[in-house]
């Protein structure tokens, strides 16, 4: 791969990910603020990234896998998300925003597995390259949030007086349009050669894998990762909202730390994984989930910051320990014939199934626990997803067998 197309790849995905950071984590924070949406309100928008999860497969697989090159869909997806960032930008009524927000994650998501589709086709050793280009989504992701809390301020209490936070969205937007634009000058990367009478849907959506859910220890790991994707929901609609109604200053960019801890830990994984094995590291990135949210139930802003700090740092354990692992621990099952079938059924379960019942169970616990100004009780709305992880946890470490996974496979 020429340096060239190396810098390609690596804007590509820096753009990708610096679209999706720079509003989806203060999400929460603009609608209750900018909007007055309710927690139900702004539960429904969350989950319209579990529905675009959902529809996701069915984008790639029955048009861009098999009809259009890839840097073409990513263009015109990203093209049309620019507008829908944009119109997101000028809306001042949840009624408004709810149908853009729920089209744009459609058109999002399936442009996550694009920008892989277009990496891995330039790529001769895909095992040794991809990471190197992928590193620099994370990075576009922390840069988008060190821009808004350090930069622009548009997360500090006077930002989110003026309104300013809705200019995430025209941030975000003109990010879109270039992406959009630059990702017809990317490399070609042609579909595959299939008929149509070969088509089948249960491939498609990750179906055909479900055969491997006669295996019990699978089946096991299946049931969690649904259910552990129902606390991880409460982080992404709720930790920046939380932060910023308890003073923390410039969270969101103090938020960024999750990423920079990401990429820690996908360095650390590897020797953790062939040490300790799957089983005692997934059962680690769950215990993380529980220590997280208690240090967030009761943490401060005063001399109790540092757990708040820590709670935010414990991303990378919770995110690489669990999601990478499991999909290396998939891969192993699944054999050359399920591969690509049941990492789709994963990604269905978890980021569809898991956090589209998350982010539900999320806003209705929100609405439980506000107070007539407005305000919420953290510390026991914290504790929800604190105790849900320890039952999945509990659950997991009695049921699965302790098995022999090779992380190179």
């Amino acid at each position: 791969m020429s340096t060239r197309i190396r810098f390609q790849l690596c804007l590509m995905m820096f753009l990708e990910f610096f679209i999706w950071g720079g509003w989806f984590v203060t999400l929460g924070t603009f609608l209750g603020n900018n909007i007055n949406a309710s927690d139900g309100e702004i539960a429904l928008a969350f989950s319209t990234q579990s529905w675009g999860a959902i529809i996701a497969p069915f984008v790639i697989g029955l048009i861009a896998d098999r009809y259009f090159n890839a840097e073409k869909i990513l263009g015109i997806l990203h093209i049309l998300g620019g507008v829908l960032l944009y119109l997101m930008y000028g809306t001042t009524a949840f009624s408004a925003f709810y149908p853009y927000v729920l089209v744009y994650m459609v058109l999002y998501m399936p442009t996550l597995a694009l920008v892989n589709s277009v990496s891995f086709n330039q790529m001769k050793n895909p095992a040794k390259e991809f990471s190197v280009v992928r590193v620099f989504g994370t990075l576009g992701w922390i840069v988008a949030g060190l821009l808004i809390s350090y930069i622009f301020h548009w997360d500090s209490e006077s930002g989110i007086s003026q309104g300013l936070l809705k200019n995430t969205f025209l941030m975000t937007s003109i990010a879109s349009f270039a992406l959009g634009v630059f990702s017809f000058t990317l490399p070609k990367t042609p579909p595959r050669a299939m008929s149509a009478s070969k088509l089948k849907l249960s491939e498609i959506i990750g179906l055909d894998a479900l055969k491997l859910l006669k295996d019990k220890n699978f089946l096991i790991f299946f049931i969690s990762s649904i259910l552990i994707c129902i606390p991880l929901a409460f982080y992404y609609q709720n930790a920046n909202p939380f932060l910023v109604e308890i003073g923390m200053e410039n969270p969101t960019g103090k938020m960024t730390l999750g990423q920079i801890s990401e990429i820690l830990f996908m360095l650390l994984l590897p020797y953790f994984f062939t040490r300790f094995g799957f089983k005692k590291t997934t059962l680690v990135a769950m215990l993380a989930w529980v220590v997280r949210y208690l240090l967030f139930a009761y943490g401060d802003v005063g001399e109790l910051g540092f757990m708040l700090i820590i709670g935010i740092a414990l991303h990378g354990i919770c995110y690489d320990f669990f999601f990478v692992s499991g999909q290396i621990y998939t891969d192993s099952k699944a054999g050359e014939k399920y591969k690509s079938s049941a990492q789709g059924l994963i990604t269905l379960a978890t980021y569809g199934v898991g956090m589209l019942i998350g982010f539900g169970v999320a806003g209705e616990i929100s609405k439980t626990y506000i107070l007539s100004d407005g305000t919420h009780i953290w510390e026991s709305i914290w504790l929800y997803p604190a105790g849900f992880a320890v039952v999945v946890l509990v659950l997991f470490a009695l049921l699965f067998k302790k098995e022999r996974v090779d992380y190179n496979s």
